[in-house]
């Protein structure tokens, strides 16, 4: 550990969940999830029917990421703003992907998060 990471660990910032949402591109679902708490909670609300539910603990948040690519084949999310402080913070991001049938697809969302003892503690997911 770096004393960077001290900083990042003391308190959230801007970098700190820049970095935590470029590791889906990646797919460094390791890196990620040494970055939530154990009782950690992911929660998406979207449109009906496009929503991923409330999910709770490692376990059931690793299993979410693992199942994006099923959704948003070959995706790419693009960090478009972020905001961090105290034990709060939000990134504003665009998801990109190729449809089955070989379109282009996008969609825009923005997250949430809480943080406890410098990781990520909840992160709820806005999509429309």
């Amino acid at each position: 550990m770096t004393a960077t990471d001290n900083i990042i660990r003391s308190e959230p910032t801007a970098g700190f969940i820049t970095r935590f949402e470029n590791r889906f591109n990646s797919r460094d679902f390791d890196g990620i999830m040494a970055d939530m708490t154990d009782d950690c909670v992911f929660e998406h609300i979207g449109a009906e029917g496009h929503s991923f539910g409330r999910h709770q603990g490692q376990e059931a948040v690793r299993a979410v990421w693992h199942a994006l690519e099923e959704v948003f084949p070959g995706y790419r999310f693009e960090v478009d703003d972020v905001f961090a402080a105290g034990d709060r913070g939000a990134c504003r991001w665009t998801v990109r992907w190729t449809q089955p049938d070989g379109t282009a697809a996008s969609l825009r969302g923005a997250d949430i998060f809480r943080f406890r003892d410098g990781l990520v503690a909840e992160k709820i997911t806005y999509t429309a």
